[in-house]
């Protein structure tokens, strides 16, 4: 079992910066990927980054390349997302997930956590 905790996000301007924290309790996480996914009010929870596990491979969706990168620190079984050039169609609840059940792309990850609320005003 893995529990995933989320921090880090908040209320930011266009143009700004956030940090944002998965830590993973539970399982060891070094061993398999993790990713962060969100979504908006109305629409499907959306790809944003995934990272493999030992290796550190990364991937990003389009809406975050360029912007947004994905890394993470396996002493402390954690994943941060930092997002550069935030804009406010980046409003959104973001979702640290781990363990892909299929594609590392599609939210079909065997956990999750509880989500935390970015907010990109204008």
């Amino acid at each position: 079992q893995v529990q995933l905790v989320e921090s880090g996000g908040g209320l930011v301007q266009a143009g700004g910066s956030l940090r944002l924290s998965c830590a993973a309790s539970g399982r060891s996480s070094s061993n398999y990927p993790m990713a962060w996914f969100r979504q908006a009010p109305g629409k499907e929870r959306e790809f944003v980054a995934t990272i493999s596990g030992i290796g550190g491979r990364t991937d990003y969706g389009d809406s975050a390349k360029g912007r947004f990168t994905i890394s993470r620190d396996n002493a402390k079984n954690t994943v941060f997302l930092q997002m550069d050039s935030l804009k406010p169609e980046d409003t959104a609840v973001y979702y640290c997930a781990a363990w892909p059940l299929g594609s590392d792309y599609l939210p079909t990850y065997r956990y999750w956590g509880q989500g935390i609320q970015v907010t990109v005003s204008s």
